[in-house]
């Protein structure tokens, strides 16, 4: 990792994110320069600690994030090759809704849709409560983590599903846009957030029936 200056009130973990980098190079050989690879890890630690709360889990997210960044920007490359759509929920937080959507759409398509989830401002924490109706139906969000929206996970959408956040989504061409109109889990109670997680659910299989997406 370079020697540049660090980022103002940003106290790095040298030797961990050197690791990160190394390991990611290494996935990523013949595809990213050493240089982007370092920018990415760099950016996604400086973007989750900006909302962690719990730094317990702040390496291991950086991980996950790093990786799934630069997945998302080697498919929006054509660089590495894909055999699936792969479907963006993006609501404000990133603790409610498009975590919901995005648990829901990958079970219930088996794992034949790639599923990313993202908030225009990201909370600390997924709401409680949420984990709890999810788990109700038999999903388990503990490993779960609001996440910004970055560029690369919109370009390697085939489709992007708005709830809430406006206009702060990049609109590239040859995307599909929907925007689902549904209650913020935020000020919900649990029986609310049970009815969100029911309409989320339908949206979902209507979204799997048009990508022709078969249901598990």
């Amino acid at each position: 990792m370079s020697a540049g200056a660090p980022l103002p009130g940003i106290q790095y973990p040298e030797r961990f994110l050197h690791r990160l980098t190394d390991e990611l190079s290494e996935l990523y050989v013949g595809i990213f320069a050493a240089e982007t690879i370092e920018r990415y890890v760099l950016e996604s630690y400086t973007a989750l600690l900006r909302t962690s709360t719990v730094k317990a889990h702040l390496a291991t997210r950086v991980g996950r994030f790093s990786k799934d960044r630069l997945r998302a920007l080697a498919e929006a490359k054509g660089a590495v090759g894909r055999d699936q759509p792969s479907v963006l929920f993006v609501c404000v937080q990133n603790a409610g809704r498009s975590q919901m959507a995005a648990a829901i759409a990958g079970a219930r398509s088996g794992g034949r849709l790639t599923v990313r989830s993202a908030g225009s401002m990201p909370a600390d924490e997924l709401n409680p409560d949420v984990a709890t109706a999810m788990r109700e139906i038999g999903l388990d969000l503990d490993a779960a983590f609001p996440k910004p929206l970055t560029d690369d996970v919109v370009r390697a959408a085939d489709v992007v599903v708005t709830m809430g956040c406006g206009d702060a989504c990049p609109i590239y061409p040859g995307k599909r846009y929907e925007d689902w109109q549904l209650d913020d889990p935020e000020r919900a109670n649990l029986e609310q957030i049970r009815r969100i997680r029911d309409e989320i659910t339908q949206h979902v299989d209507t979204l799997l029936e048009q990508l022709e997406v078969a249901t598990a």
